[in-house]
């Protein structure tokens, strides 16, 4: 039996505009080359590429370009949020997009349900420091607070040594223990959104 046609959406939190190398974006890549084992289509875009306002409203006015990355979100089964670890926390980008989203817990379908229902998320971070489990905890948080749903052990992570420079972008191969959870979060995120596109959530 042929499997539902399943895409995600990749954002990429790096505070770094294109084409600056980003550890960030290399670990979204490679999130997007496992969706592909599982036939998900990915789009990856990076935040600081858009003119995204600060606020909690679906559009911002004054050239604000959440609304085109908005459209594209709606139309995914899949929301990725990939981010660095800045002191301890995920970046602002990505706490921006956790704002954006609050606009959402006002939006239903025809049916009365929140509008992010049966939508899936997962959550790929990248640090110098230790505090992955923490930034996770946020953004899983969040993601779960406006409908996604996160799938088991739904997200992969890498964190260099304290006090250090190493990037993920500078090891010479990606650690074993990243990969393999890259691919369990993949691949459950890919059960799931399939799962969800059979039995949705049900109506109020």
């Amino acid at each position: 039996m042929a499997q539902k046609p399943i895409n995600a959406l990749i954002l990429v939190c790096t505070l770094s505009p294109s084409p600056k190398a980003s550890s960030s974006g290399l670990l979204a890549r490679q999130v997007a080359a496992e969706f592909e084992e599982y036939q998900v289509h990915s789009e990856i875009l990076r935040i600081a590429d858009f003119d995204v306002k600060p606020g909690v409203l679906k559009d911002m006015g004054g050239g604000d370009q959440w609304p085109g990355i908005r459209q594209k979100l709606l139309a995914a089964d899949i929301l990725v949020l990939a981010t660095p670890i800045w002191v301890g926390h995920p970046s602002s980008l990505a706490q921006r997009v956790l704002e954006r989203l609050d606009a959402e817990l006002s939006q239903t379908d025809e049916q009365g349900r929140p509008i992010l229902f049966d939508k899936v998320g997962v959550v790929a971070v990248v640090g110098n420091e230790d505090g992955a489990h923490h930034v996770i905890a946020e953004l899983g948080q969040g993601l779960a607070d406006v409908g996604f749903t996160l799938p088991a052990q739904g997200s992969t992570y890498w964190v260099g040594q304290a006090m250090h420079t190493t990037d993920y972008q500078d090891l010479d191969q990606t650690p074993q223990v990243t990969a393999n959870a890259t691919q369990i979060a993949t691949r459950n995120a890919a059960h799931l959104a399939r799962l969800l596109k059979v039995q949705p959530f049900p109506a109020p």
